[in-house]
C-alpha cells in the first residue's frame, strides 16, 4: 500500500519501527518503477542493514554509488555497508572520498572515525571524532571512551591486527622475506631441533599461522597441524599451503580450548601483545604434560615490555622468565635472534622455549 505523505518518510517510519524488510522492499518497489533517487537508494542501504542483509546493502550502496559517484551521501552509505562487510580498507577510502567532497558532513566524519576504530586505529578515530561536537553526535563521548581505551590497553587492538594484515595478505610471503629478511620460522625450528631433539609425529598449534610460514618449516614434525589467525585473508592463504589440518579466525587470547598439544608456535606473533600473561595462561592449558611452547619477541633492555617505534611490543629477557613463571612453564631455552630486518637493519630480539612440567 503506497503511503499518502512523503515516502521516505515512511520508509524511515517503517525502519524506525523495526520493519526494515518491508521498508526496503517498498524502496526497491519505488526505484524499479523509476520513481526513487538518490535519497530512496541510500535510505535502501539503510534498510538492508537494519535488517542484517549485508549483502543486499552492500549491492545498494554499489548501484547508488556508481550512478552518482560524486554525491557525498552515496559514499557515505557505501562506506556504511563495506563496514558492515567487514571490507575495513574499502570503507575507509570511499568515507574519506566522501569528506574530500564535503569537509563539512558530520556523518562522513563521524562514521570514517567509527571504521577506523573498528580497524583498531585508535589515534586516527579520535583524530575524527575530535574534530566534531557533541551535540551534533549523541554518541560522540561514548565512541571517545571506546577509543581512548583501545588507546590504553597492553596490546595492539585486535581490530588494528586484523586490518592490517587483510592489508597485506596478497603479497605478504614476498614482503616479509625479501624486504625484512624474516626468518622466524627457521629460528624456531633450529630451537626445536636444540630442546627437542628426535621430537616427531607432533600435534602442533601455530598460534598467529599468517599465511603458514611457520606450518612449512615444522610441517615435516607434525603429525597434525591447527592454526588460528585474527586475519581471514591470512588464513585463506594458509588453508592454500594445504598443510593444516584445521584452521579458525580468531583471538590467541581469548580463543576457545579443546584440543591439547605437544607444541605451539608463535613466530612473530607476540610482537602484538604487551603484557604476555594471558596468552602464556592460555597456552599452558593447550599443552600437553611435558610439551613445548616456542615464540619469538623482540627485545628492549627495559624492564618489562615496551611499545617500539613500528607499533609493535617489545619484551625484555626478565619480564619473560617472571610471566612463564606465574604461568607454570621452565625455560628450556632463551637464545638472541634476530626475526627480521627494518630499514636492513637486524631486529635485536629472543627466541624462547618453554616447556610445561611432566
Amino acid at each position: 500500500m503506497q503511503p499518502d505523505g512523503d515516502p521516505l518518510e515512511y520508509a524511515e517510519g517503517l525502519i524506525r519501527g523495526g520493519r526494515a524488510g518491508e521498508a526496503a522492499r517498498f524502496l526497491r518497489d519505488r526505484i524499479a518503477s523509476g520513481r526513487g533517487g538518490v535519497l530512496a537508494r541510500t535510505l535502501l542501504v539503510e534498510a538492508a542493514l537494519a535488517y542484517g542483509d549485508t549483502e543486499a546493502a552492500l549491492a545498494a550502496a554499489r548501484e547508488a554509488a556508481a550512478l552518482n559517484p560524486n554525491v557525498p551521501q552515496t559514499l557515505i552509505a557505501l562506506g556504511d555497508a563495506l563496514r558492515a562487510a567487514g571490507h575495513l580498507p574499502a570503507a575507509i577510502s570511499e568515507l574519506h572520498r566522501a569528506l574530500r567532497l564535503d569537509p563539512a558532513s558530520v556523518a562522513a566524519r563521524f562514521k570514517l572515525g567509527l571504521a577506523w576504530l573498528e580497524a583498531g586505529e585508535a589515534e586516527k578515530a579520535l583524530e575524527q571524532f575530535g574534530a566534531l561536537e557533541a551535540a551534533d553526535v549523541p554518541e560522540l563521548a561514548a565512541q571517545i571512551a571506546r577509543a581512548e581505551a583501545i588507546r590504553a590497553q597492553p596490546r595492539s587492538d585486535a581490530g588494528y591486527v586484523r586490518h592490517l594484515f587483510d592489508q597485506f595478505s596478497s603479497d605478504y610471503d614476498a614482503r616479509m622475506r625479501g624486504q625484512l629478511s624474516y626468518q622466524a620460522p627457521e629460528i624456531l625450528r633450529a630451537l626445536a631441533d636444540l630442546v627437542m631433539p628426535g621430537a616427531h609425529d607432533l600435534e602442533i598449534l601455530d598460534l598467529g599461522c599468517g599465511t603458514g610460514l611457520a606450518g612449512a618449516a615444522f610441517a615435516d614434525l607434525a603429525a597434525a597441524l591447527d592454526g588460528i589467525d585474527l586475519s581471514p585473508a591470512m588464513i585463506a592463504k594458509a588453508g592454500a599451503r594445504k598443510l593444516y589440518r584445521a584452521l579458525a579466525v580468531g583471538d590467541i587470547e581469548t580463543a576457545p580450548g579443546g584440543e591439547v598439544y605437544d607444541l605451539v608456535l608463535a613466530a612473530d606473533t607476540l610482537v602484538y601483545l604487551g603484557d604476555l600473561r594471558a596468552v602464556f595462561r592460555a597456552t599452558a592449558e593447550r599443552l600437553k604434560p611435558g610439551g613445548f611452547f616456542l615464540f619469538t619477541v623482540e627485545r628492549t633492555e627495559r624492564d618489562g615490555f615496551d611499545l617500539g617505534p613500528k607499533r609493535r611490543w617489545r619484551h625484555s629477557e626478565t619480564y619473560l622468565r617472571e610471566a612463564a613463571s606465574e604461568s607454570g612453564f621452565d625455560v628450556a631455552g632463551l637464545v638472541a635472534a634476530s626475526p627480521r630486518a627494518e630499514a636492513n637493519v637486524p631486529v635485536e630480539g629472543l627466541a624462547v622455549a618453554l616447556t610445561k612440567p611432566a
